[in-house]
């Protein structure tokens, strides 16, 4: 059987198990085509309120997740070489999987050129003006890389997390955790309070899912309602680099980690793996998907010690998904604006934006406020390119489906293969459909 009918038959499998997500999908679609924003602002009101609640019930839960989830997989690991060896594979697998997103979209984006279609669109002056600015800025780049990364230490992390501040928590989290598992027993009253913090979050985590349904069809009525089919003038060229850069990642570059550094079957991780994946392109977030992400690892074979430790950092700091987009969509913005890009500027592109979508929280719309970091790198602010950068808002929502299926589906990959490595997976369990409990 060849490979992509694979791909196919898991994905089946997965939509004929959570039948009524995908209904609900389709007829978000649907609805949102019947009525769009524009004629009916009430209904578009309705759509955003219920899909709003769905994605703020599941973030309710998102923070006391992850620290506990964190703190019971470090813990749990125990010993230091392991955990370090653990840490090492996340973030070299994590690293290989946003090289290769980023390297397509740029690869794309010049080869297929978006941005000429939004050409007609840019007032001719203010092009004029930007080629002259970026060429001077060019020979004086700067960027806050610096600061940025001074800023991801939290010197309050209670006030991190009053402001649901994800990276400084994470980052907090991380040294509290591995002060944990030095301190030997000693750490057990401690440890057992997260795992009944983890254990009841997981619960809600099965509550909010009866509400998948109409929560994801809301969200997409709403987000179809918004921008209809218009605002694909010019920019559609856009959209379909976007679509093909995720696909790519889909059936290549997900496909060859998971040959090469494991022997998990990528067929059986997408099926394992679909409720999540609906969710995500729903609520377009990956840290609301973070709940269903873990269950759907957990109980279809891979360790809780492993999903605990890789899927919540991933969450927070893989987004492969939205480095590809925002390559993109500065490569697009300075394309529709007349300036030709060397290839030294075009490698600049592609690592800020590996590093802008790794400060970037995952939340509905914070990878188009990141590209502001990537086109600060060239000496452009969104404000200078104001026209085109009203594409991109236009579009942000439907792309920020397609990224963060990205982002989740690789953060599961990679928990695969370091589950794989370290003998973490019931293979039993993961190799048998039907021996699998329904999630939603």
């Amino acid at each position: 059987m060849g490979f992509h009918m694979q791909i196919l038959i898991a994905l089946l499998l997965g939509i004929k198990r959570n039948w009524h997500i995908f209904v609900g999908l389709i007829l978000g679609v649907i609805c949102g085509v019947i009525f769009p924003q524009s004629q009916y602002p009430q209904v578009h009101k309705i759509f955003t309120f219920i899909g709003q609640a769905f994605i703020n019930i599941i973030q309710m839960i998102v923070i006391p997740l992850v620290i506990s989830a964190i703190v019971i997989g470090i813990s749990s690991v125990g010993d230091n070489k392991q955990l370090a060896k653990f840490g090492k594979k996340m973030i070299l697998f994590y690293s290989i999987i946003t090289v290769a997103a980023v390297t397509i979209g740029a690869l794309l984006a010049v080869v297929m050129r978006p941005g000429e279609g939004a050409k007609e669109f840019i007032n001719p002056e203010i092009a004029q003006e930007l080629q002259g600015l970026v060429a001077a800025m060019i020979q004086d780049q700067h960027s806050h890389i610096a600061q940025i990364f001074l800023d991801l230490i939290p010197r309050n992390p209670f006030y991190a997390l009053s402001l649901g501040d994800m990276i400084p928590i994470i980052i907090f989290v991380l040294v509290f955790a591995v002060a944990l598992a030095k301190i030997g027993e000693i750490n057990r009253p401690v440890v057992s309070f997260f795992e009944s913090v983890f254990a009841a979050t997981m619960k809600v985590t099965d509550w909010i899912m009866y509400l998948a349904a109409p929560g994801i069809f809301a969200l997409v009525a709403s987000s179809i309602s918004s921008f209809g089919v218009t605002v694909f003038q010019g920019v559609g060229k856009y959209f379909l680099v976007v679509i093909i850069g995720i696909l790519l990642q889909f059936v290549l570059v997900y496909p060859l980690m998971l040959k090469i550094f494991s022997k998990v079957s990528v067929s059986k991780l997408y099926a394992a793996i679909t409720e999540a994946v609906m969710v995500a392109f729903g609520t377009a977030s990956s840290s609301a998907t973070l709940p269903l992400t873990i269950t759907c690892c957990e109980k279809r074979g891979i360790s809780s010690k492993i999903c605990s430790f890789v899927l919540p950092l991933g969450a927070t700091l893989n987004m492969d998904g939205t480095a590809l987009v925002q390559t993109v969509a500065v490569i697009f913005l300075t394309q529709a604006y007349g300036i030709e890009l060397s290839g030294l500027v075009i490698a600049q592109i592609a690592f800020l934006a590996i590093v802008a979508s790794s400060t970037c929280a995952g939340i509905p719309g914070a990878g188009l406020i990141t590209i502001a970091l990537v086109l600060n790198g060239i000496g452009l602010t969104p404000e200078q390119m104001v026209v085109g950068f009203s594409f991109l808002f236009a579009l942000d929502r439907v792309t920020d489906m397609f990224r963060t299926t990205a982002n989740v589906t690789s953060d599961a990959v990679v928990a695969a293969i370091i589950a794989d490595n370290a003998n973490e997976i019931n293979y039993e369990l993961f190799n048998n459909p039907e021996l699998q409990k329904d999630i939603i």
